[in-house]
């Protein structure tokens, strides 16, 4: 009894070309997406000295297979302003800038999977 991987080595060449054609257009989706992300938490952010609002930043990371983005604060204060503390209530700013940005990403990446499908 043999087995013939014919269809599964084309498959997975097949795989490889859609991945390299869709990488460059999913990297600048990804990016678009975590800056928007970052604009959106500055603008939502808890003012008072201006210190959480300059802090937030976006760091991403690409490499020929993955990307990824990173958003938040370096102001060690920011994770109790989104979540709270027992004495203070939670006022988000981090989490509502992800959820304003969330349907235009999924739109996008819809995009990307029917174009390349």
């Amino acid at each position: 009894m043999g087995f013939d991987v014919h269809g599964l080595r084309r498959l997975a060449a097949d795989l490889r070309d859609v991945a390299a054609q869709a990488g460059p257009v999913v990297d600048l989706v990804v990016r678009k997406t975590a800056f928007d992300i970052e604009r959106d938490a500055k603008i939502l952010a808890p003012v008072d000295t201006g210190n959480l609002r300059t802090s937030i930043s976006t760091d991403v990371a690409a490499t020929n297979s993955t990307v990824s983005a990173e958003i938040g604060p370096t102001a060690n204060y920011g994770l109790f302003l989104e979540v709270g503390t027992s004495r203070m209530a939670p006022r988000p700013y981090m989490g509502p800038a992800l959820d304003r940005n969330t349907p235009a990403f999924d739109a996008a990446m819809a995009q990307i999977v029917d174009r390349f499908s």
